[in-house]
Formats: C-alpha cells, sequence, structure tokens
C-alpha cells in the first residue's frame, strides 16, 4: 500500500483490521471452532477489491516484460508473445511473483492458443508440466479464436 502511495494513516488501519483476526466456517453440519486468519482478504469486504488491485498493480508493474502486450482483469491474466519461449519466460515471471506473496498460477485453468502457424507445433510447459492447447478461450465474455474469427460472437448477437 505504502509503494502505492496510500498514507500512512490508512495503512495502519487496514494493519489493525488485518492483524489477529478470527473467523469460524458455517456449512450444513454446524460451524467450525474459531481460528486465525493468516492468509487471504476478508471475503465480502468492501476493502478487499481495492486491496487486490493494489496488489496486483504492485505485481504487474514488477513482472513487466517485452512482450507485445498483457491484458488483465481481476485475477485473469492473458499474456501474448512472439514466441513460445516468451510465453514460458512469462508465466516462470507471473509465477515466481505470484509464489513469493503466498499465491499460485492455477495449473488446471491454464492454457495457451497458437495464432502462428509456424509456432503451431510443440508444447508450453510451466515447471515442467504440459500446459493446455486450446483453439479459442473466452476473456470478459468474449470469445478469442485462434484462427481470428469472431464467429460465435456474431452468431450469439443474431
Amino acid at each position: 500500500m505504502r509503494k502505492s502511495g496510500v498514507a500512512e494513516k490508512y495503512v495502519r488501519v487496514v494493519q489493525d483490521m488485518y492483524e489477529r483476526s478470527r473467523t469460524v466456517v458455517r456449512c450444513a453440519v454446524g460451524q467450525t471452532e474459531e481460528f486465525t486468519v493468516e492468509v487471504g482478504l476478508h471475503q465480502g469486504s468492501a476493502l478487499s477489491p481495492f486491496l487486490f488491485a493494489i496488489v496486483m498493480d504492485q505485481l504487474s508493474e514488477e513482472v513487466r516484460q517485452e512482450s507485445p502486450w498483457t491484458m488483465m482483469f481481476a485475477d485473469d491474466i492473458v499474456i501474448c508473445s512472439e514466441s513460445r519461449e516468451q510465453v514460458e519466460e512469462s508465466l516462470e515471471r507471473w509465477r515466481f511473483a505470484l509464489e513469493r506473496r503466498g499465491m499460485k498460477v492455477s495449473r488446471s485453468k491454464t492454457e495457451y492458443m497458437c495464432v502462428n502457424e509456424r509456432e503451431g507445433s510443440g508444447t508450453v510447459r510451466l515447471q515442467g508440466e504440459e500446459v493446455k492447447k486450446v483453439q479459442e478461450f473466452k476473456y470478459l465474455g468474449s470469445t478469442v479464436q485462434s484462427n481470428g474469427e469472431c464467429g460465435k460472437e456474431c452468431f450469439r448477437l443474431k
């Protein structure tokens, strides 16, 4: 928060809110014993989206790269690069930066799409594990297709 220019008095207020926070979990069969919250943001707090945005802003500044561009919305990130190697390097930088802050790249949600046929063969790996290749993906409700078409979006609008 300090790096983002938030006044010290507000930093201290947020620290007070999060220090020694305790909670319980309710479910169909009852409620857990009270326990200390050690990581994460308070669920349902109006402050949580702001704090998340500050963290992601600082994180993305650290991970900026020479890739053509990166799109971010909340916790969704799209990395565009000229080559498979650049994609792997970018993924590794994001993984390292996130894990240093106690967060993780979701291996099950991570996928890549190739729009250059010369780059069409081979695989993208993240820490030695193969990343799923797709022909399209959804980003902010819009379908991005490897062939550059907007067929699905256009048909949906009719």
